[in-house]
């Protein structure tokens, strides 16, 4: 009789039950159950590689399937090019840089400094249109904020430290020439310096502009009250005049530091350029007074 062994485990089979796998024809022998488990188990392992090898084997036939025309398309045929071509882009040529902020001019500022300071502010004639009245020069320093032991104010061109606007109408509106905050008001007549009369600070509390010889004053004007350019701050009049009349006496001083005297500036060049507010519906301003009325003042230049 030949020697049977098992199939798995190589144990010579003599005696005893036998466990047999039938599979397509073929029988293989096993000595105990635990073989014949082991070598199911082996056979559906090698099964499942056998499975995962060809569909992996297919997946990449797929690849190649799809992705070989684009890579020849890619690579070898021309691409293709457009015989229309869009318009160019025009863009537009970027905005001028506005210039720096003003914090403040140089130390000592210069008179550059205050020309570029003045170019930079925005400004109103500070009488009504339509007419632009044509500036006096006067050599009269309005008010004065000098203390003891300072330095006292002077004029920037001697004899031209304001200028006097005015005398058609008594009772003209006087605007703000600028941005700024109340300075100093004087509403009573007495004083000797102009009697009635308006003092705005601009520019950081550098620059001022005053006006002098008003009738009234708002009530709203007050000292630490802003105002806006164009804001109504007075009215046109003859109080502290030296000769009949009604005028505005209008002066532009700078004064950055009490360790500097007030600079008073002729401000006839700078007015040429102030664009005019008409008066709202119906005020006094623009109307001619009649012939009884005084007569405008013959503006004079007083001598020191």
């Amino acid at each position: 009789m030949a020697t049977v062994r098992c199939i798995v485990c190589k144990t010579t089979i003599v005696d005893g039950d036998r466990f047999v796998l039938i599979r397509g024809g073929r029988a293989d022998i096993h000595c105990s159950q635990v073989c014949l488990v082991a070598k199911v188990e082996r056979r559906r392992l090698a099964r499942d590689a056998m499975r995962r090898q060809w569909l992996l084997l297919a997946a990449a036939l797929a690849v190649i399937v799809v992705g070989a025309p684009r890579l020849w398309h890619r690579f070898r045929l021309p691409r293709p090019h457009t015989i229309s071509f869009e318009p160019p882009e025009i863009r537009p040529a970027p905005p001028p840089r506005p210039d720096p902020p003003m914090y403040g001019p140089a130390w000592p500022p210069t008179e550059q400094d205050w020309r570029r300071a003045f170019a930079q502010a925005a400004w109103i004639y500070p009488l009504p249109g339509p007419a632009r009245r044509a500036p006096a020069a006067d050599d009269r320093i309005p008010t004065s904020r000098t203390a003891a032991g300072r330095p006292g104010p002077v004029c920037r061109v001697p004899a031209r430290c304001g200028v006097d606007l005015g005398g058609e109408l008594w009772g003209e509106h006087v605007y703000a020439a600028q941005d700024g905050v109340v300075d100093h008001v004087q509403r009573t007549a007495g004083d000797g310096r102009g009697d009635v009369y308006v003092r705005l600070a601009h520019i950081g509390g550098m620059v001022f502009t005053h006006y002098v010889h008003l009738a009234a004053v708002p009530r709203g004007i007050a000292r630490g009250v802003a105002v806006k350019a164009g804001d109504l701050i007075g009215l046109v009049g003859d109080t502290g005049n030296e000769h009949p009349g009604r005028y505005l006496h209008f002066a532009l001083s700078v004064h950055p530091s009490n360790e500097l005297p007030e600079v008073y500036w002729d401000p006839t060049e700078l007015m040429a350029h102030w664009p005019l507010r008409l008066p709202p519906h119906g005020t006094v301003a623009g109307f001619v007074p009649p012939e009884t009325d005084l007569p405008p003042p013959s503006f004079r230049r007083r001598s020191r």
